[in-house]
């Protein structure tokens, strides 16, 4: 018996020390640890705290580390680096052959997302990119914030007006998922779908405990005996992934046998309807050969743009509260849009043309500093293919892990000054030969990785920018909002502030409650 209690033991401590031995150098040496790394657990301890805990820690040890690379261990998982160099960053994201989500990755987040583009590597990942980039068509951003927006708008400031009308606290977190559900729903799939499906809380539980997956060493055995809610909504998630598209092939084919009907026997181009030549499902449904790939990019593509555009026009409604002289301003800029004798109370005339040119930069420049500060994707991994050396003379051994951390890069000094951690929309803002009128300063990609960069740039960038511009614009014009700082009403306490729930995103925890006024 006391042979097989040391053997126990003695497989544990190895299992421990695995997280710890790596062949990571640099210039033949180990490389710096952070700070509170621990004997055998390494930096285990942090991990499995809560995300915005973690993220903090992070932010934390960016400074005392600067530029330099760093080295983490957590029992079981394989060694990893952290980078902070956009020189480090840039050859990630620049060799997507080399770097890739690989197995650690998928085998955490199969679940839930599939063979869809956020798990996908190689072949499967360009079809799926190449399909979304014909989703992604100018003229289609052109047709969305025309035509598809607008209405849909619409009905979310007459649910803000009812609200306000009873007197009712509003989650403005909500508000905004609502809407992107919708936007999404009709443009890339062609059909009604609101933020209140079962899928929309079954999704938001498996990403939570999917991350949790990335933090805790221990996930198998804790979804072995806690995992049944998990395993259920997963189910649920991936149900609703086969729904989108069995409607889809439903309305491919009764649009063909009308076709057929009276035009006789269709062609191979007649197959998809003219009214859904630019959707999502049908761009997808043309690429991929099966309908369960079909169902997970569907499900893959569904999160990346209701998701996270929701939360980040979120964390920009939080962050104008805070901000008045900043709502102020962009009101002065929203004002040259309308004769000076209109009341606020006029709706803007906003078009593609206005919000996708250089016409409202402040208000840009204030989506860009929140999304500085609150990444809708706080921290990225990738996995090593080979052997590979980085600029800075890290090596890292293949089926390493390399990670990098936009949640601390944007608060980072060496990157955007001694003022890096403070709110400040005119960074990205400057002036040219005495022109009064501002110029968007464009950031490298590297530096400022919200978006990714290189082969694997978010396919949505342009679409999330104009619709926050428009949404934002709209709602700062017409309404004013003050956040509830009562706990018993979902506030945070005054000298409090609001954190992100675990997600694979960046979910505010609790929403954004919020009392609304028409402007007068």
């Amino acid at each position: 018996m006391l042979g097989v209690i040391v053997s126990l033991l003695l497989a544990v401590a190895l299992w421990f020390l695995q997280g710890q031995r790596s062949g990571i150098r640099r210039n033949g040496k180990r490389l710096p640890r952070p700070p509170g790394t621990l004997p055998f657990a390494g930096n285990g301890l942090w991990f499995p705290q809560p995300r915005h805990k973690l993220l903090d820690w992070f932010a934390q040890v960016q400074p005392i580390v600067g530029f330099d690379t760093y080295e983490i261990s957590i029992p079981s998982l394989p060694a990893a680096i952290v980078v902070n160099d956009p020189k480090n960053v840039e050859h990630v994201l620049k060799n997507n052959e080399l770097f890739i989500k690989g197995d650690f990755f998928r085998s955490r987040s199969w679940d839930l997302f599939g063979n869809g583009i956020i798990n996908a590597d190689g072949e499967m990942w360009r079809i799926q990119r190449k399909a979304g980039l014909r989703f992604f068509s100018n003229a289609n951003l052109k047709t969305f914030i025309n035509e598809i927006l607008p209405p849909l708008l619409a009905d979310t400031k007459h649910d803000l007006d009812a609200a306000l009308n009873n007197g009712a606290v509003v989650d403005l977190q909500n508000v905004l998922l609502e809407l992107t559900t919708r936007l999404m729903g009709k443009m890339a799939y062609d059909m009604d779908m609101y933020g209140d499906l079962p899928f929309s809380k079954a999704f938001d539980f498996a990403s939570g405990e999917t991350t949790n997956r990335f933090t805790n060493p221990f996930w198998k055995i804790k979804e072995l005996v806690f995992g049944a809610r998990l395993r259920a909504s997963i189910k649920d998630v991936r149900s609703f992934g086969r729904t989108l598209v069995a409607a889809a092939v439903k309305k491919q084919l009764s649009t063909s046998s009308e076709h057929a009907t009276t035009k006789g026997r269709p062609d191979d181009s007649s197959m998809v309807p003219t009214t859904l030549q630019g959707n999502l499902i049908n761009s997808l449904l043309d690429h991929l050969p099966t309908e369960e790939l079909v169902a997970d990019a569907a499900m893959n593509f569904l999160s990346a743009g209701r998701d996270t555009t929701a939360q980040s026009m979120t964390w920009t409604m939080y962050t104008l509260m805070r901000h008045p002289a900043t709502v102020n301003r962009i009101r002065e800029e929203l004002a040259f849009l309308c004769p000076a004798t209109s009341p606020a109370t006029t709706p803007l005339p906003l078009s593609f043309d206005i919000v996708h040119s250089t016409t409202l930069p402040y208000t840009l420049a204030v989506f860009s500093e929140v999304i500085r500060l609150y990444p809708p994707v706080p921290f990225e991994l990738k996995e090593a293919t080979a052997d590979t050396t980085f600029p800075d003379g890290t090596f890292l051994p293949a089926n390493s892990v390399v990670l990098w951390v936009p949640w601390a890069m944007g608060r980072s000094t060496l990157i955007w000054g001694e003022d890096a951690t403070a709110f400040r929309p005119e960074r990205w803002l400057e002036y040219h030969d005495g022109n009064s009128t501002a110029v968007l300063v464009t950031k490298s990609a590297y530096e400022n990785p919200v978006f990714n960069a290189g082969p694997r740039a978010c396919l949505g960038k342009k679409m999330a920018e104009l619709l926050a511009v428009y949404v934002i614009a709209t709602l700062v014009w017409e309404y004013d909002f003050e956040e509830v700082l009562e706990k018993e009403k979902g506030g945070c306490g005054i000298g409090g502030k609001r954190v992100s729930q675990n997600s694979l995103t960046l979910p505010m925890e609790g929403g954004l409650p919020c009392r609304v006024k028409r402007r007068l």
